[in-house]
């Protein structure tokens, strides 16, 4: 596999579970051309909100000619991550076929709700269709949108919400929904408990965060998460609503209940052991997509954890493989 030179930083990944969000992306698609020349990383705020601002990085190949974009939205149950976690694999597809990568930030709860991260994701297209021909000859015209789990989660809901559509999604370890009781339920799944008074001094210190690039953060952030599923707090948590009381207030930021005969074309990957988000959460979103006519499609990873980790590693393969070919169908010039 050919390594992505400088000048792209592809950043760290924080400690702890977090980590887990992107393990098998790392795995990533051969590249059997000889390596092209790297792409060039810019810096961009796409808005401003008080003394908060929310960046964008883009990174793409030399010269002036519009190329289609890929957009990557980081996972980290909404709470920690940043736009520096690039998927290698994603990255060296962009590098070979000479795409535009433009991944973001967005504010983390539960300083925010989902409602404000929503209006993010909003934000962020209008900025890339109104301003991304003109920064980095971006042709609109062919955008896909992918995600990791919570990143998957918002690549779902900006299928719904966003406009223009998305020409595609790709999603990998996604939820449709964040009323479901996978979300709501105590977990047994995320390790020793969490002090509470610990778990809380993570957070809401009056500051807003568009991302945990500091890995302590990201620990401290990921404790604060841990503690939120082992008590059946993270949807309320980070959407500020309750869903047993209030349910139709969540509806506009569940993807399996926006879903119509022109939601955009998607590929989901999933492991079927995720103990994090349930390998449910995709079957529940094909069903929906099946009943509205929409071109779909789950490849299902055995024994795949949350991040594909343990699965066969000739498996994960096999699953980027064909990232790689849906991507490859989706952004070539064939399609504009």
């Amino acid at each position: 596999m050919n390594p992505v030179s400088s000048p792209v930083d592809l950043g760290h990944s924080p400690e702890g579970w977090v980590a887990g969000l992107l393990f098998g992306l790392t795995a990533c698609v051969a590249v059997t051309a000889a390596e092209p020349t790297a792409l060039n990383k810019t810096t961009h705020v796409y808005k401003t909100v008080g003394a908060v601002k929310i960046a964008a990085d883009v990174l793409r190949p030399p010269g002036t000619e519009a190329r289609p974009v890929l957009v990557w939205l980081h996972g980290g149950a909404l709470i920690v991550g940043s736009r520096t976690q690039l998927p290698k694999s994603l990255v060296e597809l962009c590098t070979q076929e000479r795409w535009i990568l433009v991944s973001l930030d967005y504010r983390l709860a539960p300083e925010v709700k989902l409602p404000a991260i929503a209006e993010d994701l909003r934000d962020a297209f209008r900025w890339l269709h109104a301003e991304g021909p003109r920064l980095f000859h971006a042709d609109t015209r062919r955008v896909v949108v992918a995600g990791g789990s919570a990143g998957g989660f918002l690549t779902m809901l900006a299928g719904a919400i966003v406009t223009p559509r998305p020409s595609a999604l790709l999603a990998y370890w996604g939820y449709g929904d964040i009323d479901g009781e996978w979300a709501l339920a105590r977990s047994s799944h995320h390790g020793m408990p969490v002090d509470r008074e610990e778990a809380l001094a993570a957070v809401n210190r009056g500051q807003v965060l568009t991302n945990t690039d500091d890995p302590a953060v990201a620990k401290a952030r990921g404790n604060y998460y841990r503690h939120l599923r082992q008590t059946g707090a993270w949807a309320a948590g980070v959407t500020g609503m309750d869903s047993a009381k209030e349910p139709a207030q969540l509806k506009p930021y569940c993807p399996l209940r926006l879903i119509t005969p022109d939601y955009p074309p998607i590929l989901m990957v999933h492991g079927t052991e995720d103990t994090d988000v349930p390998y449910a959460c995709s079957t529940a979103m094909a069903r929906e997509l099946g009943r509205n006519g929409v071109k779909h499609e789950l490849i299902t990873v055995p024994g795949g954890e949350h991040g594909l980790r343990g699965a066969d590693p000739k498996l994960v393969a096999d699953a980027n493989q064909r990232v790689a070919a849906y991507l490859r169908g989706q952004l070539s010039p064939s399609r504009r």
